[in-house]
């Protein structure tokens, strides 16, 4: 398995970002605590023009401020006061894009994951969803800004390629007015721990 580079964060198109981090494996090494999970669901948020990222229109904040440094960097911030969401920086200093990772396929580490969790057997739960990402593998706001090359917490290639990709509208932006019809969604189709959504006969997302 081998851990991704800097150059893999650097590059200029966030919807590429997105799409390449599926089948990618997200690792977590806290307090001696290993946990690995495969990415199966991203979205990808292009930064200063787009309605729905923190960072549209230049807007910095003591929050935001990692997402305007250089790519391959963890941005993770709380939602509804609950749910800590991790987020891959990516692109050059001051083009603020990342990438929100909505869902994991627990692969190592799972014990410490039910633990987590408070559960005695692993389900579909268990990863999928943002908030249920970054609590399966330990991550909180305390990590953003955390290089994505550390030990702590890095992306790695372990070579899977065995899945078919579906393209959507992203989930809970309606906020961001004609830019939530943007197809920035990315899934492994038929994958159990991919958000719940409503599918037809193929397998394709819905929403």
């Amino acid at each position: 398995m081998q851990k991704l580079g800097k150059d893999f964060y650097l590059r200029n198109d966030v919807l590429q970002v997105a799409r390449d981090l599926l089948g990618k494996v997200l690792v977590t090494k806290f307090n001696g605590e290993y946990t690995a999970g495969r990415i199966v669901e991203t979205e990808a948020y292009a930064g200063i023009i787009d309605k729905a990222s923190h960072a549209y229109g230049y807007r910095r904040t003591n929050r935001t401020e990692v997402m305007f440094g250089e790519g391959a960097v963890a941005y993770v911030y709380l939602c509804y006061g609950i749910n800590h969401l991790f987020n891959v920086v990516c692109n050059a200093k001051d083009k603020p894009d990342a990438v929100l990772i909505r869902g994991i396929e627990p692969l190592e580490g799972t014990p410490v994951m039910l633990q987590r969790f408070s559960k005695e057997k692993l389900d579909t739960s268990v990863g999928r969803g943002p908030g249920n990402v970054s609590k399966a593998l330990g991550i909180t706001t305390k990590h953003s800004g955390l290089s994505l090359l550390s030990k702590e917490l890095y992306l790695a290639d372990d070579s899977f390629t065995s899945f078919e990709t579906v393209v959507s509208k992203r989930i809970g932006v309606d906020y961001a007015e004609e830019h939530a019809a943007w197809l920035y969604r990315f899934f492994m189709k038929g994958n159990q721990h991919v958000t719940k959504h409503a599918f037809n006969k193929e397998g394709i997302d819905l929403l």
